[in-house]
């Protein structure tokens, strides 16, 4: 019997798919030799890339009365970091799934929202309300850290005097960077940034890493260093020791949207997350998408720009001749497009790094056992991953039953191109293992009411703010472009924001809009 029971080994993994981004065909653009195009049409305006920023592009067009739109989307369906799946109990992300509220400079989300029906009233009120349905429910989120779940990010109990003075020390510092201004008036990090200080001793913090500032500063305990790591890992993917100080402090000190009857860190979300925002766009479109699209070649003319474009489905080439062109995709591919270009160079700075998510389908909440009760966002300390959300939480049942798990990994311990390496060569099983692994120390049952584990693997995730990209050259020389092609992606920021890709979007737009003689005024935030 003993034998019998070793030979047995663990019980199989749940039933489930690994989705990826679709890398082969991303890959044919890095190795070239794509025919070229025997086809040429006109076309108003082409946006490529479907995420946040091309989406938000393409809104801001149509709602200024403009119909000769075309997108490109490599993927099958559009949203970037915002897709998201379904499943009999519910829908849930992939990728992004909250958006905070909108501050006072990220005008251009706040009109989005207000006509998504998210946002109520006057878009530019102080105080802005909120579908209440949108605002995330308590509780929000809780830490599990030596066997206990305790309220809120970072879990204090069980600390040293000492320890817990530094993190009232490193709050208070992140609240004076919050309130603190340059030397020419503005805030000293703003979202979205392009409205940030311009005060070289604060953007000499692009300079080093969040690592090196935070010792800089004397912040020396594990608490401090734990959050200031999470943030980067949350955010860009990345460890602290490879973001910028600049970036670091972002995360912190950037948010300060407020609304009515809720509190200052509030976020909006949706079970599907920020694909919740994706479908309603999509409902909304009155543009041509073709999913399977790459873009391999860009030619600006002074009447209009020449993309060339392989059409996976169709397995040909098509050339489209734009009056505008809207690149809404990563640097690094437009890099490959606009090669032997003054604007190729710049582009190559970018670095992305590489996620795994998996969405766990359970037949009953987790149980619950020590501490804070089951919350949206379940923050694990001792995990490489982040942690988990909740898809259902939003949900108004009664009687709680099946649910789904959104669990987060960000490949952040080795360098990006290694990472790459690595998730091409790893299966859906080792994946959901490691999930299930690393959930069944709070949950010890969840293997035995998960029914199914879907993983998806996001090679280039999320553009990495290493030190110098945010406030350096390169950024600089790629945004300084003036022409028919603009630039909409998050990657014009340096930071994979919700909020800078959507102004990124919209100024892009409003830049085409009166380039053809529109005078409509501007959704973006304007500096009195």
């Amino acid at each position: 019997m003993l034998a019998a029971a070793c030979t047995r080994g663990a019980p199989p993994l749940p039933p489930g798919e690994l989705l990826a981004t679709d890398y082969r065909l991303g890959h044919r653009l890095r190795d070239g030799g794509l025919p070229s195009a025997r086809e040429v049409r006109k076309a108003r305006v082409v946006i490529v890339g479907g995420g946040i920023g091309g989406l938000s592009a393409a809104w801001r067009l149509q709602r200024a009365g403009m119909a000769d739109i075309e997108l490109l989307e490599l993927e099958a369906s559009p949203g970037g970091n915002a897709r998201w799946g379904e499943s009999a109990v519910c829908a849930y992300p992939w990728g992004a799934h909250y958006v905070p509220l909108p501050t006072q400079e990220a005008r251009a989300t706040r009109w989005l929202l207000s006509d998504l029906g998210v946002l109520l009233g006057d878009p530019d009120a102080a105080e802005p309300r909120y579908e209440e349905r949108a605002l995330v429910h308590a509780p929000q989120e809780r830490h599990y850290r030596h066997g206990t779940w305790s309220e809120g990010l970072v879990g204090l109990e069980g600390r040293t005097q000492q320890e817990k003075d530094e993190w009232q020390r490193f709050q208070a510092r992140m609240q004076q960077l919050r309130n603190a201004r340059g030397r020419d008036g503005r805030r000293a990090f703003a979202i979205p940034l392009e409205h940030s200080t311009q005060d070289p001793e604060l953007l000499a913090l692009d300079r080093i890493t969040f690592e090196a500032w935070l010792r800089r500063e004397g912040f020396v305990s594990e608490p401090v260093h734990w959050m200031a790591n999470y943030a980067c890992r949350d955010d860009y993917g990345c460890d602290y020791r490879q973001a910028s100080a600049w970036a670091g402090v972002h995360y912190f000190a950037c948010r300060s949207g407020v609304a009515r009857h809720a509190e200052q860190d509030s976020v909006l979300t949706w079970p599907e997350g920020n694909g919740w925002l994706v479908r309603r766009l999509m409902e909304r479109a009155a543009f041509t998408m073709t999913p399977g699209a790459l873009v391999f070649r860009i030619e600006e003319r002074p009447r209009h720009v020449r993309i060339e474009a392989w059409l996976a489905r169709e397995q040909r080439s098509i050339a489209i001749e734009a009056e505008h062109v809207v690149w809404a995709a990563p640097f690094a591919f437009a890099a490959h497009a606009l090669a032997g270009t003054a604007l190729a160079e710049p582009m190559r700075a970018y670095q992305y790094t590489p996620w795994v998510t998996a969405n766990l389908t359970l037949s009953e909440l987790p149980h619950e056992r020590h501490g804070a009760p089951l919350s949206w966002d379940n923050v694990l300390h001792e995990a490489a991953s982040l942690g988990y959300i909740v898809a259902t939480h939003q949900s108004v049942a009664v009687q709680p039953g099946a649910t789904v798990l959104t669990w987060y990994l960000p490949l952040a311990h080795e360098s990006p191109s290694a990472a790459r390496q690595r998730l091409l060569a790893t299966g859906r099983e080792h994946w959901a293992g490691m999930a299930l692994a690393e959930l069944s120390r709070p949950h010890p049952e969840i293997r035995s009411i998960t029914r199914r584990v879907d993983v998806m693997a996001h090679g280039h995730a999320m553009v990495l703010p290493h030190p110098g990209l945010v406030w350096g050259a390169a950024r600089q020389r790629i945004n300084a472009h003036r022409g028919r092609l603009h630039f909409a992606h998050a990657d014009a920021s340096g930071l994979s924001l919700f909020e800078e890709a959507n102004d990124r979007g919209v100024a892009a737009a409003e830049t085409i809009l009166a380039a053809m003689g529109s005078r409509q005024p501007s959704l973006r935030y304007e500096r009195g």
